[in-house]
């Protein structure tokens, strides 16, 4: 078990979604030695940059949260590019760890590793049972490597390096530029300009049939870190809500609380991605007391409140 107290712990990411929530989590948790270096510093895809902070900043914990991530859209677009970034950074940075004589690493991956038909809910046990759905396959495929690696470490040299899975996020911080942005944020942004502009419909990518569950950032970074602190194991672990929901009735649930009252139109000449996603969540409570808290509606709740409240800033980035 990790004592943060005197631990010097290194989030890369951390400046991002999931990263600052972490910092968060990790400096309630007692840590008071949280380095969160951006990109800018240190470019994780190359090789040198990723020596240079490991020496830089001599962590105790590694905590792997920098990631290239983006929709279906983004992934559709760009699939070498999400397949070679993540691999290099995933990679490198683990093995330079392991060099470094790093205490601990903890390699964050994702439900996109899963096989495209996975019965649900998704047991971990089934990581290896086929291939991921198309659409973001070289992605998923390049964070699963991890898995690989850190097992493959910790059998030839004993290094601790522990993989988690979590399921797709949402929250306040979110990411809302349309070209890169996931379901949830892509959605509210859609229906907030549609109900602005009095349009009597907004387009749904998909048939709608397609599920999901989704965790709040909040708490997929008490997961992370409660993982961090207390699990030391080579199993890949689940970190979800363990609740699932159609795009459809996602769309619906956004609507209802943005006040809009058009229609949704779904487009069926766009992917709909995996046909279902669902986590079973029971190894991350019983293994180290994990258990999501934050109902989804409320959820969504503090998610459009705060892109309402954010909106200006975030257009103006946007648009620079």
């Amino acid at each position: 078990m990790v004592d943060w107290l005197g631990r010097r712990t290194l989030v890369t990411g951390g400046s991002g979604f999931l990263g600052q929530q972490v910092v968060a989590e990790l400096s309630e948790r007692g840590c008071r030695d949280v380095i969160a270096p951006g990109h800018r510093a240190y470019d994780l895809v190359d090789g040198d940059a990723t020596r240079r902070m490991l020496s830089d900043t001599r962590p105790d914990v590694v905590i792997h949260l920098a990631a290239r991530v983006g929709g279906i859209g983004a992934n559709r677009a760009h699939p070498a590019d999400f397949f070679y970034d993540n691999l290099m950074m995933g990679a490198q940075l683990m093995h330079e760890s392991w060099r470094a004589g790093i205490e601990k690493f903890v390699a964050v991956g994702t439900v996109c590793a899963y096989p495209k038909h996975t019965p649900v809910p998704f047991k971990e046990d089934a990581l290896w049972n086929g291939y991921p759905e198309e659409t973001n396959a070289p992605y998923g495929l390049a964070k699963k490597m991890l898995l690989v690696q850190a097992q493959a470490y910790r059998e030839q040299s004993g290094f601790n390096a522990i993989y988690l899975l979590p399921v797709n996020l949402y929250g306040p911080g979110d990411n809302f530029d349309p070209l890169d942005s996931h379901v949830i944020p892509a959605l509210i942004r859609k229906v907030v300009e549609a109900k602005e502009r009095n349009l009597p419909a907004v387009e749904v990518w998909g048939t709608g049939r397609a599920t999901r569950e989704f965790l709040f950032v909040r708490d997929a970074a008490r997961g992370i870190v409660a993982a961090a602190e207390r699990y030391d194991g080579s199993e890949p672990v689940n970190i979800g809500s363990g609740m699932e929901i159609s795009i459809r009735d996602l769309a619906g649930l956004i609507a209802r609380i943005v006040g809009y009252h058009g229609q949704l139109a779904f487009d069926t000449t766009k992917p709909d991605g995996q046909p279902r996603r669902c986590l079973d969540t029971s190894r991350a409570e019983e293994w180290f007391g994990f258990r999501a808290q934050t109902e989804f509606a409320s959820g969504l709740q503090h998610t459009v409140d705060w892109y309402l409240a954010n909106r200006p800033r975030i257009e103006e980035a946007v648009t620079v």
